[in-house]
């Protein structure tokens, strides 16, 4: 499949004269040796920055990233020269801080070309002592998000839907031990890479995204459908929302630490989450329709095949158009916010 054709990026770089001199009048004036140049956005992050099967994406290098992501929407806004970095399946350490192994490149194209896809440099390497702005929205594969909507799935399907197996088994122990220690690992991991991104761009203005609500209700969510949860218990969502809210806590707190710019996504979107109304929601389910601009189209894996459903794509729970719009929403504003509390000599656009 040929690379999509990006009309509203074609668009938006026409009206680039016009629209950088707006916002250079909105927030002040550059000093004269910056003028010359945008300034620079280097964007991190997982899946969820990258907004997998938001079409249209790049197909290039297994990453999957939209280009109708935040970090592309925000850029093209604000007149910002964007290096997004960000990429599907990304770990704060196989991904951020070290390589992201091929075997953790999962796309769209969720089917590899001849050969696999390559190894990806770390994301911290491109940052550097003139980036201007960085976003990175990470730590959901790091603590095993995938593997715990797995067993949520599977222990799901042998209850027939009832009571809270999930629930059962991350909250004793063996399971219990596991993700205790995962967040502990992550813990770890997400306050060396704060200060990796503090030493590598000391002058750039920090946002750490945070995670938008999934399930904060599982009102209209159903067993066995899977635009939704597919065979996770009803009963078990209550859990799942609460480990979400305790992963943003963890990224908030480091936000706050490193003195970045924390952007709460969750608040925002907790009528939007995957048992919401169709015309709602703002979450794709396990197996489910694409959206966005364009008629592209993903190949399914085998296991996709597997999987039961006659969504379009196996999008397994990520942010459709809608919620990629949303993000866009909450990280501009707080582009504008963090950059309206710079004195006007200290402005950098």
């Amino acid at each position: 499949m040929s690379r999509p054709r990006m009309p509203s990026l074609v668009r938006a770089s026409l009206a680039a004269a016009a629209a950088f001199a707006a916002v250079l009048s909105v927030f002040g004036p550059a000093p004269a040796a910056r003028a010359a140049r945008e300034p620079s956005y280097v964007a991190l992050g997982d899946s969820y920055s990258a907004d997998v099967f938001v079409r249209p994406w790049d197909e290039s290098d297994g990453c999957g990233r939209s280009y109708r992501s935040y970090p592309h929407q925000v850029a093209q806004d604000l007149g910002l020269h964007l290096t997004d970095v960000t990429c599907g399946a990304a770990e704060v350490r196989d991904g951020i801080l070290e390589p992201q192994p091929a075997s953790k490149l999962h796309g769209p194209p969720s089917v590899p070309p001849a050969g696999g896809w390559r190894e990806k440099r770390p994301q911290i390497d491109y940052l550097h002592d003139d980036t201007d702005y960085v976003s990175v929205g990470i730590g959901g594969n790091s603590l095993g998000f995938g593997d715990i909507v797995t067993q949520c799935l599977e222990r799901g399907a042998r209850s027939i839907g009832l009571g809270t197996p999930c629930t059962n088994y991350f909250t004793t122990g063996e399971g219990r031990e596991w993700l205790a220690g995962k967040f502990a690992q992550l813990d770890h991991d997400f306050g060396q890479m704060m200060t990796e991104i503090r030493d590598r761009a000391p002058g750039a203005k920090v946002l750490v995204v945070g995670y938008p609500a999934i399930v904060p209700t599982n009102s209209g969510c159903s067993w066995g459908v899977w635009r939704q949860l597919g065979t996770t218990a009803k009963k078990d969502m209550p859990w799942l929302d609460g480990l979400e809210r305790e992963l943003n806590e963890l990224i908030e707190r480091h936000a706050v630490e490193h003195g970045a710019t924390y952007v709460d996504i969750y608040g925002p979107s907790a009528g939007h989450g995957l048992c919401a109304p169709e015309g709602e929601r703002w979450m794709y389910g396990v197996k489910d329709d694409l959206t966005g601009d364009g008629d592209q189209t993903d190949t399914p894996s085998e296991l996709c095949d597997e999987i039961p459903g006659n969504g379009a794509a196996c999008t397994f729970v990520h942010p459709n158009a809608h919620g990629a719009d949303n993000q866009a929403r909450q990280v501009r504003a707080a582009f504008e916010q963090r950059r309206a509390l710079v004195p006007a000599a200290g402005r950098r656009f």
